[in-house]
């Protein structure tokens, strides 16, 4: 039976209701396209919390794409100095908002094959901007959203793209832009990485790692 046929859109309807209930509102440090896209490069294995305040302190130093892509890497560095991977991601970010800026004209592209010519940038980053900063639907598959969706049982993969495809199969399109923060946080809240709440989780009727522990 495939993913589509398997789960009716009321159902799943009901369960995206049902996991909005338990997740917390979703900070977001920027709404504006281009430091969106330099807070989401900057994301990649670091907390948000950090990655949040280097890119706090790169907008207050630099402000926008004009000034960040002549930014030197050094001064950069000691703005993002908390973030994992900061040595490359000081260069990803300068990078990126020079491509902006020769590229693109100073505006951050809103498709998703234009953004992801930007070194750094995969679906995922790309997904994140086109949906949270530009309303457009698409879903962005991170470590949380991978995790939860096939732990429910909406995915079956190994592979975040993969899961990104089975996703868009049976997700209701209207729904997709919030998708991502939703799930985040309700990663973080009660489908933690380890030590999940299953018995405090709304959904777990129709979960498939849920039904699974209760056998074994």
């Amino acid at each position: 039976m495939s993913e589509r046929n398997r789960w009716k859109e009321d159902e799943i309807l009901e369960m995206l209701s049902s996991i909005q209930s338990q997740a917390p509102p979703h900070h977001f440090e920027f709404h504006d396209p281009f430091w969106v896209l330099i807070t989401t490069i900057m994301s990649h294995r670091t907390r948000d919390e950090v990655t949040d305040a280097a890119a706090r302190n790169l907008f207050n130093r630099y402000g926008d794409s004009v000034h960040l892509s002549k930014a030197k890497y050094e001064d950069v560095l000691s703005l993002i100095g908390n973030v994992g991977f900061m040595t490359v991601k000081a260069k990803r970010v300068i990078e990126a908002a020079r491509i902006i800026e020769e590229k693109f004209g100073g505006k951050v592209p809103d498709r998703l094959e234009d953004l992801m010519t930007i070194p750094g940038v995969g679906r995922k980053t790309a997904s994140v901007v086109l949906a949270d900063s530009f309303g457009i639907p698409a879903i962005a598959v991170d470590t949380h959203v991978h995790r939860v969706s096939n732990r429910i049982g909406w995915a079956n993969s190994k592979d975040p793209e993969a899961t990104e495809e089975q996703l868009k199969k049976i997700i209701p399109k209207e729904k997709w832009v919030g998708f991502n923060p939703m799930m985040v946080e309700f990663g973080k809240k009660i489908c933690r990485p380890v030590g999940p709440r299953c018995n405090e989780c709304s959904i777990n009727a129709h979960c498939r790692y849920y039904s699974k522990i209760r056998q074994d």
